[in-house]
């Protein structure tokens, strides 16, 4: 698998309305270092309007202060409550407008996509998927809430994607691809 070779930051961001966690790497020489790894409370807010305007700020200043080269979200899973689902949508929505707002190149995944890029199962639980960071990032302390590394996982599974696909051609069409593959035709 071909890796990032250059030197990148990327945050990853765990969206939510009560808790938003978010994580920021360092790749540099191939190699994945932790920055830092949090949460942004938003359960004490009283109102949808307040949450929105601190997740607003808090990635903006995430981004001023870590100056981040790329923005991995998670996005948001298809759940039975409708409500739940136009709120989690809002906060994604706010989080990826404060990135835009700095220049920054936007990168959603599946929550199964993180989960499956971090500990090679689409089913791992959070606590399976912290355990692996963990090892990965060799950090001592698992976060108080689990949030901050759902986030961390975020940008994770961004290097992993972009190391695999860094070095694959992107074609036009069909035509472009055949004439670099001759042995694909029928």
């Amino acid at each position: 698998m071909a890796v990032i070779t250059s030197d990148k930051i990327v945050l990853g961001i765990d969206p939510g309305t009560n808790i938003l966690g978010y994580g920021i790497i360092h790749i540099k020489n191939n190699k994945m270092h932790l920055i830092v790894m949090g949460v942004v409370r938003l359960e004490k807010l009283e109102n949808q309007a307040l949450k929105l305007q601190r997740i607003f700020e808090r990635v903006s200043s995430l981004i001023e202060e870590y100056k981040p080269d790329e923005f991995a979200i998670e996005a948001p899973f298809f759940g039975k409550n409708v409500q739940s689902m136009l709120k989690l949508g809002r906060a994604q929505g706010v989080a990826i407008a404060g990135a835009l707002s700095k220049g920054i190149p936007i990168v959603e995944y599946s929550p199964k996509k993180i989960k499956q890029s971090i500990t090679g199962s689409g089913n791992a639980s959070k606590e399976q998927v912290a355990a692996m960071l963990k090892s990965l990032l060799n950090y001592k302390e698992t976060p108080e809430f689990l949030d901050a590394t759902d986030g961390l996982a975020a940008a994770v599974c961004h290097y992993f994607q972009r190391g695999a696909t860094a070095s694959k051609k992107n074609y036009s069409g069909w035509k472009s691809f055949l004439a670099d593959n001759p042995q694909k035709k029928a």
